[in-house]
């Protein structure tokens, strides 16, 4: 089968087209031929050998894809050979076919193009995870996204506004933070020439926010610590402004503050499966009726994930970035 994989760590040339065999299924997978597979930061970083992949996990890239089922174990599924679904997987999503646990399948939703639903999986999967599991936001409460115009951004924001919350958002540029406000948030901020911080408690009558997802770490810890409520969570998914920093003990003492983090790859099929579950329950709906909708920046072909690479790090981009397989 055709694929990509990446020929040694480095800049996105080193993401070649090859030729590999099929991909061998455990007990519990399916085989899926690939239409579209959606690309995301954690690519980015294992292409530059800063992700290691998991044992047992395909080396070639991607963690995200949609097609139609072909072959593979789907007892007690509810899906038969032939269904078109999405899927979180470990690797291998930049393929012309990909094994994917059943349980982290998903039914295309209704009126979504492939390219849409390959945009889907690993975006929804982590902020469900981060935002509604681990970080509990619940009714009446607000949300801070920082890079709002990612993928997992525009997501973040489109859940969380279809749901009821109050959201702000930061990005790098006023036409980022007004695509922001158009996906629901109420104010993009540009965090080039405001302080988020002040915004949020102006915003909030000097409460600040429940929860803060952060994907930037680093420095903004101790700010996002400022911009909490009392009994506020900041949930950690990337350190993409580095990984250590100072934190004021004291006001996570004093004010019940929670700070948490999570990596979502190497998670056990049973726990990314419940996630599934939810997903299927609680958020599949709103996408069907329109009320959350998926974000494609651009669409490349399978054999040019280079520039798509290229695009991904350059961050002028507004959503998701998907490679076309068929």
């Amino acid at each position: 089968m055709r694929a990509i994989e990446i020929t040694q760590p480095g800049k996105p040339e080193v993401l070649k087209p090859c030729e590999r065999p099929m991909p061998e299924l455990k007990a519990g997978e399916v085989l899926i031929r690939v239409h579209a597979a959606g690309i995301n930061r954690p690519d980015v970083l294992q292409r530059l050998g800063h992700y290691p992949v998991p044992p047992g996990a395909s080396d070639l890239p991607g963690l995200e894809v949609a097609g139609e089922i072909v072959d593979g174990d789907l007892e007690g599924s509810g899906f038969k050979k032939g269904d078109m679904v999405c899927a979180l997987v470990q690797g291998g999503g930049y393929a012309e076919y990909c094994a994917a646990p059943v349980a982290q399948c998903l039914p295309v939703p209704a009126g979504l193009s492939m390219v849409e639903a390959a945009s889907l999986p690993e975006t929804f999967f982590t902020v469900w995870t981060n935002v509604f599991d681990r970080a509990q936001l619940s009714e009446g409460e607000t949300l801070l996204v920082q890079g709002g115009t990612s993928g997992i951004g525009v997501t973040a924001i489109q859940l969380a506004t279809a749901m009821g919350h109050r959201v702000f958002a930061t990005a790098g540029s006023e036409d980022k933070c007004r695509a922001c406000e158009e996906l629901g948030a109420e104010r993009g901020i540009n965090y080039r020439d405001e302080d988020f911080v002040a915004v949020v408690k102006e915003l909030t009558g000097g409460r600040g926010v429940d929860v803060v997802l952060d994907m930037v770490a680093g420095d903004y810890v101790a700010r996002e610590i400022d911009c909490l409520a009392d009994d506020g969570r900041i949930a950690l998914i990337a350190l993409l402004g580095g990984a250590k920093a100072n934190v004021d003990l004291a006001q996570v003492l004093r004010r019940r503050l929670t700070i948490s983090g999570s990596t979502l790859r190497p998670r056990p099929v049973a726990f990314k499966g419940a996630i599934a579950r939810n997903l299927r329950e609680k958020v599949w709906p709103l996408l069907e009726a329109g009320k959350v909708k998926p974000v494609i920046y651009k669409t490349f072909p399978l054999d040019e994930a280079a520039a798509a690479h290229a695009l991904m790090e350059s961050s002028t981009h507004v959503g998701k970035i998907v490679l076309k397989v068929m």
